[in-house]
């Protein structure tokens, strides 16, 4: 294992947002192919039980690997591409168009506050 590690991602003041991200910076060793992961790591975090990291956490993956520096860990709203889009007019689901969901219209709740992720890479 190359390096591994611990992180935060903040999705901002409730009601928060759809997706965040995080730098990690310093790994001077890390090469373009290697191999990142990222999950969430279920500790209290400012905004956040440990409970609530493993009840409903936000969706975590890691990529952009830039040799010699880091990589980025994203954190996504984990109902973005599970539920039917909401017809805004109702705030209920169409059931239609599955193809087109959302995440930031009532009664999806988005991610908000700040969320403990751990990462390594080989």
């Amino acid at each position: 294992m190359g390096a591994q590690g611990t992180a935060v991602v903040d999705f901002g003041a409730f009601p928060g947002k759809s997706d965040t991200s995080v730098v990690i910076t310093g790994q001077g060793s890390i090469a373009s192919g290697s191999l990142v992961e990222a999950w969430i790591w279920p500790v209290d975090s400012a905004d956040h039980s440990a409970d609530e990291h493993l009840a409903d956490p936000p969706f975590i993956v890691a990529g952009a690997v830039v040799a010699g520096t880091g990589f980025t860990i994203y954190a996504l709203c984990d109902t973005l591409n599970l539920v039917a889009p909401v017809d805004p007019h109702t705030a209920r689901g169409s059931g239609s168009n599955v193809d087109n969901p959302t995440c930031n219209i009532p009664p999806f709740p988005m991610p908000y506050g700040q969320w403990n992720v751990a990462w390594a890479w080989n």
